[in-house]
């Protein structure tokens, strides 16, 4: 039998994803909540000692993983500055294969839309 996946075993496949990518791209892992509802994800240095902190948003599929909720992103961004830390943003969208209506199944084959970690600038507009 099938076992569909969890929201927070979604959101975990997702953060896989883009902690691989993080440690491609060199950056030193401080701390990671893996928590939904929780941000940031990840907190991050780079070899400058920068600190990032990385959002981490998973949606299913036909649902755009790029679209984020600006009002909340202001709030968090005043609390990244308050921090001296650059805030990351990586949206992840997840379906099946076999229909937008199926949910995504432990072991099973499934959809990614993952566009790479984007830059959220957090200086003042």
């Amino acid at each position: 039998m099938k076992t569909p996946l969890t929201t927070q075993e979604l959101h975990n496949l997702a953060m896989n994803h883009v902690g691989k990518e993080l440690e491609q791209r060199g950056f030193e892992f401080i701390a990671v909540n893996s928590k939904l509802k929780k941000h940031p994800q990840f907190v991050c240095i780079d070899k400058n000692k920068q600190y990032y902190f990385v959002i981490v948003r998973v949606v299913i599929l036909p649902e755009n993983p790029n679209n984020y909720d600006m009002v909340w992103m202001e709030a968090f961004k005043k609390h990244a500055r308050t921090q001296n830390a650059k805030v990351l943003y990586a949206g992840v969208g997840l379906g099946n294969p076999d229909g937008e209506d199926l949910p995504i199944y432990l072991n099973e084959d499934y959809l990614i839309e993952y566009n790479g970690i984007q830059v959220v600038e957090t200086h003042l507009n």
